[in-house]
Formats: structure tokens, sequence, C-alpha cells
């Protein structure tokens, strides 16, 4: 339940700005990707991004989380970081940023499993819109389908499947536990902890490159990927996670694949065809009916 209207007119911007702007956050994973490896980058990334967070309640003197808060802090730098965060950006690296943000458009289906096995009742016609946007990203995949006889390309669709469960079930954590705590001390705390562990794999596995052979262009994604990803969009969408609809605040990873595809297609040359208009235009019309009807029911 909204507070005001002032608060549910705020939330809807944060969302429209993670809307856009983690879409854009695929094409500078696509960038970093091709000069490193994609769990060195995540670690870099949240090395970076969770140092800015840090630092700043540090020096506004913000009281440290106590007791099972931790405990709540690990599991979310598993779930939102370690695995989908991690997933998703290794998965780029054998697929195009168009088509890795297309999978994640499943994440809200994933969403509304886990409820309906959780006992919740949604809408016919927000259930019907989740179907629609799910169907339009499957009318995108199709023109996909014959590069699966490429072993790299169906490794690349399994990690990006994989982040998406993985997202989902974070979300769901993120929606029921982050209230007990400040979300964004703990975002901070999650990328650090996150960032240790892959560092870690990073080290061990010998799957990094040296931070002297990383060119410019490849700093300057993390840079895009630390300040707009992990800073300013993360904020925006745990503060419209936390005062709207789970299903509305999801739609996100609807609009998330249309920008990362145009944005594909412009600088990377990736495929925008009749598949992509068509199955956008339906992605879009489910969006439609699942806020159309939280709209009304607010």
């Amino acid at each position: 339940m909204l507070s005001s209207k002032t608060t549910q007119q705020k939330a809807k911007l944060a969302l429209a700005w993670t809307c856009f702007f983690w879409g854009t956050t695929w094409i500078a994973s696509k960038v970093g990707v091709t000069h490193m490896p994609a769990i060195q980058l995540c670690a870099i990334r949240q090395l970076l991004g969770g140092a800015v967070y840090l630092l700043y309640f540090i020096i506004t003197k913000h009281p440290w989380p106590k007791g099972k808060q931790w405990g709540t802090i690990v599991v979310l730098s598993v779930l939102n970081f370690m695995l989908s965060n991690g997933l998703s950006t290794w998965g780029v690296q054998y697929i195009s940023s168009g088509l890795g943000a297309i999978i994640g458009a499943i994440f809200p289906l994933w969403m509304v499993i886990i409820a309906l096995f959780g006992g919740d009742r949604l809408p016919q016609k927000a259930l019907l819109g989740m179907v629609m946007g799910f169907g339009g990203v499957c009318i995108i995949f199709y023109d996909h389908l014959v590069d699966f006889l490429n072993t790299d390309f169906r490794f690349g669709i399994i990690l990006s499947v994989a982040a998406t469960i993985s997202w989902a079930f974070g979300s769901g954590y993120t929606k029921k536990h982050a209230a007990n705590f400040n979300p964004y001390f703990s975002l901070g705390l999650q990328m650090l902890i996150s960032s240790v562990a892959l560092f870690s794999v990073s080290s061990a596995t010998g799957n990094a490159v040296s931070v002297t052979e990383i060119p410019a262009n490849a700093w300057w994604a993390i840079l895009y990927l630390v300040i707009i990803g992990s800073v300013l969009t993360f904020i925006a969408y745990i503060y419209s996670l936390q005062r709207l609809p789970t299903s509305l605040a999801s739609l996100y990873a609807y609009i998330n694949p249309v920008v990362a595809v145009l944005l594909g297609a412009v600088i990377f040359h990736e495929r925008l065809n009749m598949y992509v208009a068509i199955g956008g235009a339906v992605t879009i019309t489910g969006v439609y009916l699942v806020n159309d009807t939280f709209r009304r029911k607010l």
C-alpha cells in the first residue's frame, strides 16, 4: 500500500528510470566482456559499486546491520550478485547483448510462478499480460533457434536462464526482508561480499587478465556499470520494488530488452527484424495489461 500519491508517482518514475537504464547496461557489459573475463568484470564492478555505498554510510555514521540481518545480506549477495549478475554477464560472452536482455524478461514469469506456489492470487488480466509479455519474448527469440547448433551459444543461454531464476528468488527475498534495515547499505555490503567471492573464483581458476592489460574503453564500460547500473539504477529499483506491487515493479524486465535490442542493433549491428518488431509490440501490450490492472487496483 502506497503512503501517498506523491510517493506513488516517485516510485513510478524510479521504475521508468530502471526500465531504460538497466537496458543500457547490457551494452556496457558486452563491451567489457570483449576485453576481460566476465567473472573478473563483475568482481571489479561490484567492488567499486559496493565501495561507493559503504563510503557514504561510513561518512554519515549509519548504524551497521546486526544479528540476523547479516544472514539476509549474505543470501542476497549470493542470489543477486554472485549468481544473477555473474551468470548473466558471463552469458553475454557467448550471446548478443540484446538476446541476453530478452532472456532476462523471463524473470517476471518465474516470480509469478513462485507467487502462485506461495498461494497468492493474481488478477486474470495481470496473468494474461504476463503471458503476453513472455509470448512476445518468445517471438523475438524464435529468430535465434538455428543458433542452438552452436555449443557456446547453448551455454550462454543456460547461463542466462539460470541468472533469471536466481534474480526472481532474490527479488522476492528483497521484497520480504529489505524493509527490516536500510536496503541501500545492505546493497553495498552485498556487492562487497560478492566481489570478494568472485575475485576468489577468478583467481582460483586463473580466469583473469592483468589490470594493466584492460583497455580504456573497458574501464569506461566498468565506470558506467558502477555509476549507472550498480548505484543509481539499483537505488531506483529497490525504491520501486518496496512501494509498488511485485508484478508491476518487475515490468522493467520487459522494457529492458527493447532498449538493449535497439542499442545493440545500432552499436554492435545485432539482429533487428520483423520478429523483434512483432515480439516487441506483443511484449509492450502485455506490459500495458499488467500496468493497467494494478493502476486500477491501487
